[in-house]
């Protein structure tokens, strides 16, 4: 069960991973803090909500929709700002297994290079 793990992990572009993290991490930033500043709100005639009927609702029907309206916009955004803290959050693991695989790899490196170097002592105590 071990093996396609391996072979997983080695058809993936480590070093490109390792690249664009930073910029992931950056852009997932950028994103919550343009959802904590305040957008524009357009003006009272930018946009024109078609009536469904010919003749003008009631003042309480007007008041109905609006509040109906308002909570699901609310929800929407509350959803939003879920969303994207959950990619940050999300970012910042990959940034940090990125960091993780890094060390890993540089520790890898080091370990074969080390046994390279035993083997040859072995065979040179060997030869001798």
């Amino acid at each position: 069960m071990a093996i396609p793990w391996l072979v997983a992990l080695k058809v993936i572009p480590w070093g490109d991973v390792i690249e664009h993290a930073p910029k992931v991490l950056n852009a997932a930033r950028k994103l919550m803090e343009r959802q904590r500043t305040p957008q524009n709100v357009p003006a009272a005639g930018d946009s024109v909500i078609p009536m469904p009927s010919a003749e003008p609702p009631n003042a309480a029907a007007l008041h109905q929709r609006l509040l109906a309206v308002q909570q699901q916009l609310d929800q929407q955004a509350q959803s939003q700002d879920q969303l994207t803290q959950t990619l940050a959050e999300l970012a910042e693991q990959n940034a940090r297994l990125v960091g993780a695989v890094e060390v890993l790899r540089v520790r890898t490196r080091l370990m074969l290079w080390g046994m390279a170097l035993l083997a040859l002592a072995l065979a040179w105590s060997v030869w001798r």
